[in-house]
């Protein structure tokens, strides 16, 4: 009998899963030889991809953008790596005064002050203001051209009127774009609403009854017209530099490229794959995946980073179980109300077109996979809430296990997934079709 230790909330718990019945258990790939994060910066900073050094692109007297993320991604450490950013613009001969922050807010609201610090660390912050990007506000916005996916491209005028756009954020999986970090800094981190919503509603078929379409889901670039629509946004921005991290499962940064925008994305994503997929060559009858404790499984809105992960294990027909606590409930109400409040796909379908919001939209991909997939979620939340949806709701793992197995057999071939939010299954692709290949 395998005992998997997985996190749920603030305590460990333990799968207990017969060794018949378990295939593997995904996770990252483990950090051996742990670098000081100072020694990862610097050497991202002194050996750029595809450009020369930031030093060396920027001179004294010119303006500069510095573009951050916001307070939701504060795990990415940018009070640690932005002051290497600005010891090289003052190498430049670049003064204080000539930098702005401009935190990429994307839609989300505006910071407090306490949070600022948090992102600029506190001797940063005693040089600088973080500027907080407000997409609503149109007298803020300039337009700078149309993708030819139809997306009008609105971005921040603060941004444009400097000399240089820095980019800076992180590399991991998104499940709309493929990937975060890169050109997420321009679209949707300082561009208008109207530029966002466009852009991510490209990510429906253009049926109504379509749902997502095929391409657009974590790790998939290809073909993906939320990823190529921003890398199209991006460059008519033309951002001189980026340095982005890679964060490794202990919370630290574990690497890190800096350069061109196009060509260190390309090579951070890369090397995401090598640290974060895990190859599978067989799909299972049922997963169980942790969210990775608090304060990751907060809610179910975080949630879902673990559920787009963890569906790419499963036969179709087979069992999602998802270990998220949830102590807060849905972590927002959008998601909360196209999950609840109707009865079938269609009718969340047609609300999320008319209305679109990434929120909703995680709630209806949710829904919408509780149709080829029985979803058990292990959570504190209500047993009846999620009903509607027909995603059964548990207070623990062995009924879940029970429920699973009386459904897929007592044979059922199970995979074990203790960091479901950070660990991306991918299928090796066979040369010749099998019930595991696709």
């Amino acid at each position: 009998m395998a005992e998997i230790k997985v996190k749920y909330g603030r305590e460990k718990v333990e799968v207990k899963v017969p060794d018949s019945n378990l295939i593997n258990v995904l996770e990252s790939k483990t950090i051996t030889d742990e670098v000081a994060e100072e020694h990862i910066i610097k050497e991202a900073l002194e050996n750029p991809i595809g450009s020369r050094r930031l030093k060396e692109m920027v001179k004294k007297g010119e303006k500069i953008c510095i573009v951050i993320s916001d307070i939701t991604r504060a795990w990415q450490r940018m009070s640690v790596y932005l002051p290497y950013i600005v010891e090289e613009l003052k190498e430049a001969g670049v003064q204080d005064e000539d930098i702005i922050f401009i935190s990429a807010t994307g839609s989300h609201r505006n910071q407090t002050e306490e949070e600022h610090r948090m992102l600029l660390g506190d001797k940063l912050t005693e040089r600088f203001k973080v500027i907080d990007h407000v997409s609503t506000n149109e007298e803020d916005l300039e337009y700078v051209g149309t993708t030819s996916f139809g997306t009008p491209v609105h971005i921040n005028k603060l941004a444009l009127k400097c000399d240089h756009i820095i980019l800076t954020g992180a590399i991991i999986y998104h499940f709309l774009a493929g990937w975060g970090g890169g050109r997420k800094s321009i679209l949707p981190g300082i561009s208008g609403y109207r530029t966002i919503m466009t852009n991510h509603a490209l990510s429906l078929s253009p049926e109504i009854g379509g749902g997502t379409k095929k391409n657009v889901k974590s790790g998939s670039i290809e073909n993906n017209p939320i990823h190529l629509d921003m890398m199209e946004a991006a460059a008519l921005v033309k951002p001189t530099f980026m340095f982005n991290a890679l964060m490794g499962s202990n919370g630290k940064i574990r690497a890190a490229v800096a350069g061109d925008y196009i060509k260190a994305f390309e090579k951070g994503c890369g090397m995401v794959d090598e640290y974060d997929a895990a190859e599978i060559h067989e799909l299972a009858d049922i997963v169980v995946g942790s969210a990775c404790g608090y304060p990751k499984d907060i809610n179910l809105y975080q949630t879902s980073k673990t559920f787009f992960n963890v569906r790419e294990t499963v036969k179709k027909g087979g069992t999602i179980i998802i270990m998220s606590q949830c102590s807060e409930g849905f972590g927002n109400e959008e998601m909360k109300d196209i999950m609840i409040n109707y009865d079938d796909n269609s009718k969340r379908e047609t609300s999320l077109r008319e209305d679109y919001s990434i929120a909703k939209h995680i709630g209806y991909i949710m829904c919408e996979a509780a149709v080829n997939y029985n979803i058990i979620l292990v959570s504190d939340m209500e047993p009846d809430i999620l009903k509607k949806c027909n995603i059964k709701v548990v207070k623990n793992v062995d009924e879940a296990l029970d429920i699973a197995y009386a459904l897929s057999g007592k044979d059922a071939k199970v995979y074990v997934m203790p960091n479901g939010a950070n660990t991306l299954p991918k299928l090796k692709r066979c040369l010749a079709p099998t019930d595991f290949c696709r």
